[in-house]
C-alpha cells in the first residue's frame, strides 16, 4: 500500500495475496514495484515438486516460514530455514525443493 507519495508499507502478516504469473505455485504480495526495485513476499502452501527459478535481477531474500533447499545451477546446494538471510545473482539457474508452509520476504533490484 502506498502510504504517501513514494512511500509503501505492509504487514508479514497479510491477507492480500495474489498468484505469482513468474513462480508457479506460489503466491505473491507486492509491497513495491518502483525506481528499479520489485520488493514483496512469497508464500507456498502446497508443492508438487520442485521449483525452478531464474531471477532476472539481483535478488536478496529472508526466510520468515517454513525451510528450502536450494540448488544452484554449476554450484552447491543451500540448505536455509526460519530467519536466513540469502542473496542470488540475476541470471542463475536455481532449483527449489520446499517444505511448506514456506513464506519469504524477497528484493530484485538492478544496479
Amino acid at each position: 500500500m502506498e502510504a504517501q507519495p513514494g512511500v509503501f508499507v505492509s504487514k508479514v502478516s497479510t491477507d492480500e495475496w495474489g498468484p505469482d504469473s513468474e513462480v508457479p505455485g506460489s503466491e505473491m504480495h507486492e509491497l513495491v514495484h518502483a525506481d528499479g526495485v520489485h520488493a514483496g513476499l512469497t508464500r507456498f502452501t502446497d508443492v508438487d515438486g520442485p521449483v525452478t527459478w531464474t531471477p532476472e535481477q539481483r535478488e536478496v531474500a529472508l526466510v520468515l516460514e517454513g525451510s528450502v533447499r536450494i540448488q544452484v545451477a554449476g554450484g552447491g546446494a543451500l540448505d536455509l530455514g526460519v530467519g536466513d538471510f540469502f542473496s542470488l545473482p540475476p541470471g542463475v539457474e536455481t532449483t527449489w525443493d520446499i517444505t511448506t508452509p514456506f513464506k519469504e520476504m524477497w528484493v530484485l533490484a538492478s544496479d
